[in-house]
């Protein structure tokens, strides 16, 4: 088994956290920006749960003839972030709309030329 195989789902979840870095920086729409801020907070909570994974461990519970346990510690960790990545998407699709209904765009483009132009 080469390395790549070995390691398939850090390459994917690295490849899914790149697309939401890219989009992130891509994107004038602040709409897709949030949603590319998702995807890679998705990539980056799927990478730290698959960290925990111990092959052939248990739960945490101590029995005999068992050697190796599973950690509950990332799983517990990331259900945080979700709730926090929840809340920072609701606040950030709440301003999106404040910003709509002052400037009338969502594009960043057209919000800086806007600033702009107050100055």
């Amino acid at each position: 088994m080469s390395f790549i195989e070995g390691h398939l789902i850090y390459w994917l979840l690295i490849c899914l956290m790149m697309v939401g870095l890219y989009t992130l920086m891509s994107c004038s729409n602040l709409i897709k920006k949030i949603a590319g801020l998702n995807v890679f907070q998705t990539g980056a909570i799927l990478f730290y749960v698959s960290l925990g994974k111990v092959t052939g461990g248990t739960v945490p519970i101590i029995a005999e003839g068992y050697e190796s346990y599973s950690n509950p510690l990332p799983q517990v960790l990331m259900l945080t972030a979700i709730v926090v990545g929840v809340a920072t998407s609701a606040l950030g699709f709440a301003l999106i709309v404040r910003i709509r209904e002052a400037y009338k765009s969502i594009e960043e483009d057209e919000l800086d030329n806007m600033d702009r132009l107050d100055d």
